[in-house]
């Protein structure tokens, strides 16, 4: 089992050598796993994986290989978590039950939630007002409400927040990902403008052959190797809707590593405020001021947004409006300021075109981008690509 292990990890292009190996099988002959499935995983990620974009692409082979592995004395019969019970209860609404419900609005919002902190004193469920789960209470998890304060949710369920009160993970994309074709590539292609710059390394055949017959001897003549000198300046939506939609944003992403020489990308979640990231593990530690991208990248970048455009309208429209954080400034104060630097911008819609119409944010990204959001797909690109070369 563990040759099989070792074989689907090379064929997932996670790169573990021999030697890795071989050393994840001298701690297992010294009893480091201690004969327990957690501390297995735990010790074969250490020995076999040295790059943290490949942590996502070996939990997936060590779950194929070693699917319901138990530690020799483990039972099949486990207890089952409070908190699983607990979700036995939700509750479940019709739709002529979700449209009597009426969303507070902005102010009203965030001034009932102080009140609920300051008054409430136990846990409560299926409830309508205090904060708690399973209910329609505009604060809480598990329940439904027009427009609400998610608290202690692990994920979107109806897409109703306009603040998140939790601490979320995002990943980075895999820049490695294979093409199952080269559409998107060809695509890319049309943004190309050739240049000869840096050293001259490559032979100029048709220099040579006019120095030489000029001198009389043979005069090698050397140029730069001709280059795309587009620069391309990516902004990746990660995290909540945009799950649904890792593995083509992945392939764009790949697909633009290899295309562009000049590729810069960063990170935001739903709408661009006054940080962006490039690692998406140290978002919260490593973060880059959006003005200081504004100020290092000059305008003759093209800048390419990617994204579902799927929010609260609050995200764009009002100060505070961030699902994360309490931005000072709307997002669309921030989108603008960088269509102002950026002249020459697109944005790629993973959701088919025929869906955008259904959702607010959507109808008013596009309307800040000039229009200029095209779909996620070979043709949607090549629009995105002539309309960043005029």
């Amino acid at each position: 089992m563990l040759l099989q292990f070792f074989a689907e990890l090379r064929a997932a292009k996670v790169p573990v050598t021999l030697r890795e190996y071989l050393t994840l099988l001298e701690a297992l002959d010294r009893n480091l796993a201690d004969r327990n499935a957690d501390t297995f995983y735990l010790l074969s990620r250490t020995a076999l994986v040295k790059d943290e974009r490949n942590l996502d692409r070996f939990d997936r082979v060590f779950g194929r290989v070693f699917k319901g592995m138990l530690a020799p004395g483990e039972s099949d019969t486990v207890e089952i978590p409070d908190e699983w019970l607990r979700k036995l209860t939700e509750k479940y609404l019709t739709e002529e039950e979700k449209a009597e419900l009426k969303a507070l609005g902005w102010d009203k919002l965030f001034e009932t939630l102080k009140q609920r902190l300051a008054e409430q004193k136990e846990r409560h469920q299926g409830g309508s007002k205090w904060i708690g789960t399973g209910g329609t209470s505009p604060f809480g998890a598990y329940g439904y409400n027009p427009e609400g304060v998610r608290i202690g949710q692990d994920g979107n369920r109806n897409f109703r927040a306009v603040k998140v009160w939790d601490k979320r993970e995002f990943k980075d994309l895999d820049g490695d990902v294979e093409l199952g074709t080269r559409n998107l590539r060809v695509a890319l292609r049309r943004l190309r403008s050739f240049a000869r710059t840096g050293a001259a390394e490559e032979l100029d055949l048709d220099g040579t052959i006019r120095a030489s017959a000029a001198n009389g001897y043979l005069d090698l003549r050397l140029r730069p190797e001709r280059r795309n000198s587009v620069k391309v300046l990516l902004f990746l939506d990660v995290g909540g809707s945009m799950d649904w939609h890792i593995e083509l944003a992945e392939e764009l992403f790949s697909a633009a590593r290899a295309e562009f020489k000049h590729l810069e990308h960063f990170y935001f979640h739903n709408c661009p405020y006054e940080k962006v990231w490039r690692d998406n593990c140290r978002r919260h530690d490593e973060s880059v001021p959006l003005l200081d991208v504004i100020r290092t990248y000059p305008s003759d970048y093209r800048l390419v947004f990617v994204g579902d455009a799927a929010m609260s309208p609050y995200e764009i429209a009002m100060p505070g409006g961030s699902v994360e954080h309490w931005n000072e400034e709307a997002g669309e104060i921030w989108l603008r300021r960088l269509l102002d630097h950026f002249s020459k911008a697109v944005w790629l819609n993973p959701v088919p075109i025929g869906n955008w119409a259904y959702t607010q944010s959507t109808t008013m990204i596009r309307r800040l981008v000039a229009d200029r959001m095209f779909p996620l797909n070979p043709d949607g690109i090549d629009a995105a690509t002539r309309a960043l070369m005029r």
